[in-house]
C-alpha cells in the first residue's frame, strides 16, 4: 500500500491538472510517481521542467540517459525507477535488453557510453565526490565540463526519483523490474 497518497489526474484541478498535461505529453503516460508528486505542484512542475529540458536541449542522447538512470536505481535498489527506465530504455531509447541489464552495472560495450556511466557511478556511489584523476579520465574519454555537469544533473534527478518512489512505496506501474534480480542480471 502506497505511503504517500496520489493525486488522480481525472480530479486534478489547477496547476496540477496542466501539469498532468504537461507530463503526459512528455512521457507519453502519466506515472504513479508523478501523480505522488503533484502533492505539491512545485516539485512536480520543477521535474518535469528539468526532464523537458534534458531531453530537449541536453547534449547525451536518450540511450545514455536511460543507462544513467538505470545504473543509479540499481545502486538505490529503486524497483520502480528500475522497472521505468528498463522499460523506457528497451521500449523508447532503443537499448537492447543485454545493453540495459549492463547499464545496471555501469557497463557499456561502446567506449564513449561506457566513459559516461563510468562517471555517474563515481558521482551516485561517492555522492558528487569526483577526483581530479577521475575527471580526466572523463575528459580523456571525450567528455566535456558541460557533459560532466549533465551527468552529475541525470543522477541527481535520478536519486531524487528513487527516493521518492522509495519512500512513498507506490505501486509499480511498469513491467516489474527488482533490484534483487542482480544475481541473475550478471549472466
Amino acid at each position: 500500500m502506497p505511503a504517500l497518497h496520489t493525486i488522480e489526474p481525472e480530479k486534478a484541478t489547477g496547476e496540477a491538472a496542466n501539469l498532468f498535461t504537461a507530463t503526459h505529453q512528455t512521457l507519453g503516460v502519466i506515472p504513479n510517481l508523478a501523480k505522488v508528486m503533484a502533492n505539491n505542484p512545485a516539485v512536480l512542475k520543477g521535474y518535469v521542467h528539468v526532464v523537458t529540458a534534458l531531453s530537449a536541449e541536453g547534449t547525451l542522447s536518450a540511450g545514455v540517459r536511460e543507462r544513467i538512470a538505470l545504473l543509479v536505481a540499481q545502486e538505490n535498489r529503486s524497483d520502480y525507477c528500475l522497472s521505468v527506465h528498463a522499460f523506457r530504455g528497451t521500449k523508447v531509447a532503443g537499448l537492447t535488453t543485454a545493453e540495459a541489464t549492463r547499464a545496471r552495472r555501469g557497463e557499456a560495450d561502446d567506449p564513449w557510453a561506457a566513459a559516461v556511466l563510468d562517471l555517474a557511478a563515481v558521482v551516485v556511489r561517492d555522492h558528487g565526490v569526483v577526483s581530479d584523476a577521475q575527471l580526466a579520465t572523463a575528459r580523456h574519454a571525450g567528455l566535456s565540463d558541460g557533459h560532466v555537469v549533465e551527468v552529475i544533473a541525470l543522477v541527481a534527478l535520478s536519486v531524487f526519483t528513487n527516493y521518492l518512489a522509495t519512500a512513498a512505496r507506490i505501486d509499480v506501474d511498469w513491467p516489474l523490474v527488482r533490484h534483487t534480480d542482480w544475481e541473475n542480471a550478471m549472466t
